[in-house]
């Protein structure tokens, strides 16, 4: 990771997404808990790598930090449950009942080990970083690149449902791993298929990436307005 990649411009990390915060919200115990698996998945890897990063603090301390950062902020949304919904107070006996069978519990795995080798690839200096502006557009690169790692792993799941795992891996291969010199000849001799099966193999991967990746998108997003100026951001294109 480059110092360009720190320097100031672009549009602005959001503050909150309301969508999801008001998900999280909901008196509907599913609605919450979608919410906030949302919340989780697609922002705890970014608030990691950014405490180790701005705070320095070594892996294992931010570790329980960002844990323990989600923790109070499911316990605030509890609270704000218990003292502000009407609803949610005549059925508290209720609600109380399902989170006891599990139903309040993220099945969100943090994957630390694969953060920390995302960190040990880059090279940062952090008395480099000039402006909490600049570390704003950290954080904002690293929310992108959760994203998009959701998106993948997404579109895996689903090429292993199709039965179609050579074309993740031709996807994988061609447009993940950055080799530039790899060619669609190349591919075709080494899976054994024409050059047109590798053409349309990626064209489908790549339009299914785009898509899966919209719709995590628009998930965390409050509007179509936030949700086309956050695509513009991600993908520097206008959502369709």
């Amino acid at each position: 990771m480059s110092e360009d990649d720190f320097q100031p411009g672009g549009d602005r990390f959001p503050l909150t997404r309301r969508s999801v915060i008001e998900g999280a919200r909901s008196i509907d115990a599913e609605e919450r808990e979608r919410a906030l698996e949302a919340l989780c998945g697609a922002y705890w890897k970014p608030v990691y790598k950014y405490v180790r990063w701005r705070w320095n603090r070594p892996a294992n301390d931010a570790q329980d930090l960002t844990q323990g950062f989600f923790a109070g902020l499911l316990e605030r949304l509890r609270t704000y449950l218990r003292v502000c919904v009407d609803s949610f107070v005549m059925n508290e006996d209720k609600a109380e009942r399902r989170q006891k069978r599990g139903g309040a519990v993220l099945h969100v795995a943090l994957d630390f080990a694969g953060a920390e080798e995302e960190l040990s690839a880059t090279v940062m200096d952090a008395a480099r970083i000039p402006s909490p502006e600049s570390l704003e557009e950290f954080f904002e690169k690293e929310w992108v690149r959760s994203l998009f790692a959701l998106a993948v792993e997404d579109l895996r799941t689903l090429c292993a449902a199709r039965e179609r795992e050579r074309t993740f891996h031709l996807f994988e291969a061609y447009d993940l791993e950055g080799n530039e010199t790899i060619s669609y000849e190349q591919m075709s001799k080494e899976y054994g298929i024409s050059v047109a099966d590798v053409t349309n193999a990626l064209a489908w991967a790549r339009r299914e990436f785009r898509r899966i990746a919209l719709e995590r998108l628009r998930e965390l997003s409050s509007s179509e307005e936030e949700f086309q100026r956050e695509a513009r951001a991600a993908f520097g294109w206008v959502a369709k």
